[in-house]
């Protein structure tokens, strides 16, 4: 048996053991509270003789159940506390002055043990539950620390080396020619424009005695270089 299955069956065993104390602590208690109440004005109604006692002792076990469900969300519940506090204090209260007075001391410490053992059985009880709930045994907490060990994966042999690929020889191709240089064609002269232009030559010649030149005619019409050197072509 393992640790956690040891714990875990040592507080079930305790969880019976202190179920019997709470049935039993319980019984007496709320038995001998019906006894007074039956001297105590309902000895005519047995039903009434034993209802009367849980409007005290249940008190106690609801307040103890929600104080369980208040530990369970970790919260403090005083309404719990209180209903708790107030159904122990008025059972064991009136369980000790059910006993009368005058009598012995230890008839009143019979009847306080049911009520305090009660009461002290069932938070003993609500404690057990609470433990099983929120902290449940660990039965896998051994596997899981378990480490695997895995085998070192075996070293592949040194394979040789692959052939280097022969490449086939591609064919070298050889560049287009360029083609031949071809001299930028004379841009069109318009007929008005050369009629003007032989004028203009003209009347140079008579001035200079000389044949008109690109540069002069290109200033004198105020045309582009290459349409001065078409007309000046054409004029010679």
């Amino acid at each position: 048996m393992t640790k956690p299955q040891a714990e875990r069956t040592a507080i079930l065993v305790a969880g019976a053991v202190i179920m019997v104390l709470t049935i039993a602590a319980f019984w007496l208690s709320y038995a001998h509270l019906a006894s007074v109440a039956q001297a105590h004005g309902l000895a005519t109604s047995p039903e009434r003789q034993w209802a009367w006692p849980g409007t005290i002792d249940l008190f106690i076990l609801a307040g103890e159940v929600l104080m369980f469900r208040a530990a369970l969300r970790g919260v403090t519940d005083w309404w719990a506390i209180a209903l708790t506090v107030a159904g122990s204090l008025g059972s064991i209260g009136l369980n000790v002055a059910g006993v009368g007075d005058s009598a012995p001391f230890l008839d009143y410490v019979v009847a306080a043990v049911p009520p305090s053992a009660a009461l002290l059985a069932f938070g003993a009880l609500m404690r057990q539950v609470h433990t099983l709930v929120t902290d449940p045994a660990h039965e896998s907490a051994p596997a899981s620390k378990q480490v695997a060990v895995q085998s070192p994966e075996p070293v592949p042999a040194e394979l040789p080396a692959p052939a280097p690929e022969i490449q086939e020889p591609h064919a070298v191709e050889e560049p287009e020619p360029a083609p031949p240089h071809r001299a930028p064609e004379a841009p069109a002269v318009p007929p008005a424009l050369l009629d003007h232009a032989r004028k203009v030559a003209d009347k140079h010649r008579t001035a200079t005695g000389t044949a008109i030149d690109a540069d002069t005619l290109r200033a004198r019409l105020g045309v582009p270089p290459g349409l001065a050197d078409a007309i000046t072509a054409q004029l010679a």
